[in-house]
């Protein structure tokens, strides 16, 4: 008997402990948080973060999201929550979420208000340089308890990428402006520290706002650079074809306006390789 008790003490030792409920992370604004190691409820206060956890998966946990979030279609499916900005904490509350995901454009009031209130939130936000889109969605995957499935995603977007044999040096390549903002209210654009930047000059581009920082560029600069190749998002393109002074550009007048699909060069996503293919392709034929 002695010697059963001992065996059996002995067991008990050397067992696996039970795994943590929750655990301390440490979120892209330096906010400690107490995150469940198995989240079961999420909401997604980012697209690029609700396109992420569809990538890998693991949209079943998703039970709240924001008007934004449009992409995959399949996203329409999950309770809208509303904007960002304005954010209805209120709705955000009534999904019961054991795990918020929020990324740059949330209010830090809001994260500290979520934080009172003891309900888990974590920034995930996108980065200046292209390849750290792999860190988020390691990041992504980590948080939702799909870490495998994140690994696995990046190692396919990786292949994707070397089949493209990406230039990486736009220097000699053409011309181009991507637009993100005209009109009364201001021109914006992707300067020389964003992943958007980084995205143009991989395809074989020469971001004519490249030695910005930033988001803001004068429209005497645009006019005085009269790029080969504009880059818009496509509910913006036939608005500015017919402004002054853009529907003078020569890529206005020659055809070379490109409409892109919301999210895909905006937002840091694994359809990020998408626009790579095309917009090296596009570059090629100049």
């Amino acid at each position: 008997m002695v010697l059963l008790v001992g065996s059996l003490a002995s067991c008990h030792r050397n067992a696996a402990a039970p795994e943590a409920e929750s655990y301390e992370y440490t979120d892209d604004y330096g906010c400690t948080v107490s995150v469940p190691t198995h989240p079961q409820r999420i909401v997604s206060l980012s697209p690029a973060v609700t396109e992420i956890v569809f990538a890998l998966g693991a949209d079943s946990l998703l039970v709240g999201r924001t008007e934004f979030c449009a992409y995959p279609p399949e996203a329409a499916a999950i309770e809208n929550i509303g904007g960002i900005s304005n954010l209805n904490i209120e709705k955000v509350l009534s999904r019961n979420p054991d795990l918020i995901i929020s990324g740059s454009m949330v209010p830090q009031k809001v994260v500290r208000q979520f934080e009172e209130m003891g309900v888990p939130m974590v920034c995930v936000i996108e980065k200046p340089h292209f390849d750290e889109l792999f860190a988020n969605i390691g990041k992504i995957g980590g948080l939702v308890g799909f870490g495998r499935q994140a690994d696995s995603l990046n190692a396919v977007l990786k292949r994707q990428m070397d089949s493209l044999d990406l230039n990486r040096d736009g220097a000699d390549g053409p011309s181009c402006y991507y637009v993100v903002g005209f009109g009364s209210g201001g021109n914006f654009t992707a300067g020389g520290n964003t992943f958007i930047n980084d995205i143009i000059t991989m395809a074989g581009g020469r971001n004519i706002a490249a030695d910005s920082e930033g988001w803001t560029f004068s429209v005497e600069a645009l006019m005085d650079a009269d790029p080969d190749f504009i880059l818009i998002r496509a509910e913006d393109s036939a608005r500015f074809c017919q402004t002054a002074p853009y529907s003078r550009l020569s890529a206005v007048r020659q055809g070379r306006l490109v409409a892109l699909e919301d999210g895909i060069l905006d937002l840091q996503v694994p359809r990020n390789i998408e626009v790579l293919r095309r917009l090296q392709r596009l570059f090629a034929s100049k």
